[in-house]
């Protein structure tokens, strides 16, 4: 199958299933653990029950074996259904990393324990108080004691480490003022982050066009119902026309998280596509947030509705789990060569 036909698979038997779980999960649930800041366990244990999460696996550690793109199509369903994967998603692209670049005995021993659910990898230890999104320069250090690292340091924004298992943590093992390259070498680190940047970047893409397209399906049908001066407000091209752009942006971007993802599974470079389809689909998300809350005006802040619920959800993904101005720094030096910017 060549890498176009790889970008339109649909995949829709994953994506029925995973619409037919999602029922069972309406925005009540959300709103409940949205109000009492809850993580969403039963949600969760239902993904890990079904065989979501364990999508990456080999079937040799009771996974399904299937690729990014299958990965994709399930977050992507998840937010389009008007749920939140970003309480597991991170399962799905540290995998990755494991995957790529772990020991076969790393393998043996957690992958199947993932799988069934028994072990949680969810947390991504590598933003730093000193260091943001300058990844270069953490602190936490790994000193080499016999068989064994000792690791001191502190991380923040590691987000579910109280509802995970397993953490992949990020940490230096030479101090940085005695490095002559950015990219150290012991254990290739930081090139086993990147990769799982790149599955992180894609699969983030996906949400981000799910969550579009939930809001421009609840702005249409609301135009198509509501009606203001005897008129529904969907007649009116003040009404209509940014809602139409936000799905032409959306479906624009969608093409590029499927590239991505093609790339990705097919084990060739994709750094630029991984970006621009994060960069894309946060974007195009965040302008159909706006046009759908713009659409309900004050109902769209009305706690039934979902909407301002979804609308903070997606805002995040602007500048998490990478900025926009550091993905337009990368494009802008490693892609057009243009000057390093800082």
């Amino acid at each position: 199958m060549n890498d176009l036909s790889n970008q339109t698979e649909d995949f829709s038997d994953i994506r029925d299933a995973v619409r037919s779980l999602c029922q069972g999960y309406p925005g009540e649930y959300w709103r409940e653990k949205d109000r009492k800041r809850e993580y969403p366990t039963e949600f969760v244990q239902a993904l890990t029950d079904s065989g979501f999460l364990a999508v990456l696996i080999p079937e040799i550690y009771g996974g399904s074996e299937l690729g990014i793109q299958e990965a994709a199509a399930i977050l992507e369903e998840i937010h389009k259904s008007g749920c939140n994967g970003a309480a597991c998603h991170a399962q799905m692209y540290i995998m990755g990393t494991l995957l790529r670049h772990g020991s076969e005995e790393q393998k043996k021993k957690y992958l199947p324990g993932i799988a069934s659910g028994e072990l949680r990898l969810q947390a991504f230890g590598v933003t730093e108080p000193g260091s943001g999104t300058d990844t270069t320069s953490i602190r936490t250090f790994a000193k080499r004691e016999g068989d064994e690292y000792v690791v001191n340091g502190q991380k923040v924004w590691t987000s579910r480490a109280e509802h995970s298992d397993l953490m992949l943590l990020l940490a230096r093992t030479t101090p940085k003022d005695e490095v002559t390259k950015r990219i150290g070498e012991e254990g290739k680190g930081f090139r086993y982050i990147l990769d799982g940047m790149k599955a992180e970047r894609i699969l983030i893409g996906a949400e981000c066009i799910g969550d579009s397209r939930w809001f421009i399906q609840k702005a249409s049908e609301y135009a198509k119902d509501r009606k203001v001066f005897q008129r529904p407000i969907g007649q009116n091209q003040g009404i209509q026309f940014p809602i139409a752009k936000a799905y032409a942006q959306s479906e624009a971007a969608d093409l590029m998280v499927r590239k991505a993802a093609s790339l990705f599974d097919s084990g060739k470079p994709c750094g630029k596509e991984a970006n621009m389809a994060k960069l894309l689909a946060a974007d195009a998300s965040w302008e159909a947030a706006d046009v759908c809350l713009q659409t309900h005006g004050g109902f769209g802040f009305a706690e039934e509705y979902d909407i301002e619920r979804k609308f903070r959800e997606t805002r995040l993904y602007r500048i998490a789990p990478v900025s926009t101005n550091l993905i337009l720094s990368y494009l802008a030096e490693h892609v057009l060569g243009l000057p390093r910017s800082f």
